[in-house]
């Protein structure tokens, strides 16, 4: 579904600063390294006679593109960035990575731009940590990843052979995929028009009272900022707003099977929304309870055995995403604390941007964070045809003077 015909990028962007000095024989033996470690870094990707696309680790590995351009601005990994997201990947000739290095004399940007069907978040996170230890020290030991080769690595056997989950797998995939078919949706997909990225960084001081308001009220970080872009969304949107927000939650949270260092990508979501009859605080705390409850449900096993049973339905649920009505504001991603060392022996790590993504499916608006060297980091994208440029830095306006508010409120009380 996110490779979908090859011809629309569905690309994913981790930026991230060193100061220090670096050769290209550095970096290409590095990303050398991790694509050892990592065979689907190394794959690419062939289709069967029945079109269905599979990944093709070749006997004799491409090395990873690299793209060099000199630095000239502090912001030029933005436009780099952008450009990363329209441009597609010859995935039959090369792997679904590449790399951007915008090259300073003290100060270098780099970038890892992916195909978003190799691997989420959670896998670039790992691979950008391997990737910095390799940099540093050529002989460091990141191992070697016994990848995920089909859902039977995934879904233990007692759940995927019982006779009752398969029929009720594929019960569900039936039922959703009749529904999909005969939604009804627009002739032509929402034209995107320009893509945007707008970027903010709160400082240390602020990012830290975010977490001591949170453990005032009792609530994650997550939720917090999941009601302020809510609130945002109605403030500035009011009725045109949908009143939903789409989070993606890490699946390996529930499938250990899944490591933190494996390049995967399948993610469980949940959507959530404010109660307009409370006020901000007791939307807290609602929401909390409501999160708690909605993520205890989850069930990726069975998610996976629905997905696998429906592959027939893909076209027609790609169709519904592609050209249906938008339903929610946005998609709101928190990676949390990024646990990658800030000091090496040649180099430091000034910041990592949080990553951006954007994609063919539907509404593009989403909003990631991260935390690093303790400063909550806030990338937000999206495209014209969706949500004007206006309005979402009103929203990202809105989002910031209500952080501050809150936080101003916690600490007088």
């Amino acid at each position: 579904m996110l490779l979908g015909d090859g011809t629309e990028p569905f690309n994913a962007v981790i930026p991230f600063r060193l100061r220090g000095t670096f050769t290209l024989k550095d970096i290409q033996q590095a990303l050398a390294q991790i694509q050892h470690k990592h065979p689907w870094l190394r794959a690419l990707i062939s289709h069967d006679e029945k079109n269905i696309p599979w990944f093709n680790v070749p006997e004799k590995p491409i090395s990873i593109p690299v793209r060099i351009i000199i630095r000239q601005s502090e912001d030029q990994w933005q436009e780099e960035s952008r450009r990363e997201w329209n441009t597609p990947f010859n995935y039959e000739k090369l792997p679904l990575i590449r790399f951007i290095w915008i090259k300073g004399e003290e100060v270098s940007d780099m970038l890892f731009a992916f195909h978003h069907c190799l691997c989420d978040g959670g896998s670039a996170m790992a691979f950008l940590k391997e990737f910095l230890s390799v940099l540093d020290n050529p002989a460091a030991d990141i191992g070697i990843e016994k990848p995920i080769l089909g859902i039977e690595d995934v879904v233990p056997s007692h759940i995927l052979n019982s006779r009752r989950q398969k029929l009720k797998a594929r019960f569900i995939g039936r039922l959703a995929a009749t529904a999909i078919k005969w939604l009804p949706v627009n002739k032509k997909p929402v034209e995107r028009q320009n893509d945007y990225l707008i970027h903010g960084k709160l400082d240390e001081e602020t990012s830290q009272q975010v977490i001591v308001y949170c453990k005032f009220h009792e609530v994650t970080v997550n939720t917090f900022l999941s009601v302020t872009l809510l609130h945002a969304f109605r403030k500035v949107r009011g009725k045109k707003s949908f009143n939903k927000v789409s989070c993606p939650v890490d699946i390996r949270r529930f499938a250990k099977q899944i490591k933190a260092d494996h390049i995967f990508a399948f993610g469980l979501m949940i959507v959530i929304s404010l109660d307009e009859k409370l006020s901000f605080t007791e939307n807290l705390r609602a929401m909390q309870k409501s999160v708690e409850q909605k993520a205890s449900k989850l069930d990726p096993y069975t998610t996976m055995m629905v997905m696998e049973s429906g592959h027939d339905a893909l076209k027609s649920f790609t169709r519904l995403l592609k050209n249906g009505k938008s339903s929610n504001d946005c998609m709101f991603s928190n990676l949390g604390p990024l646990q990658i060392p800030h000091e090496y022996k040649e180099f430091t790590v000034d910041t990592i941007f949080s990553p951006s993504v954007i994609g063919p499916l539907g509404n593009t608006t989403t909003l990631v964070v991260s935390t690093y060297r303790g400063r909550m980091d806030f990338s937000i994208m999206g495209s014209e045809g969706y949500l004007p440029y206006a309005e979402v830095t009103a929203i990202r306006d809105e989002v910031m003077q209500t952080i501050y508010s809150q936080i101003k409120q916690t600490a007088i009380s």
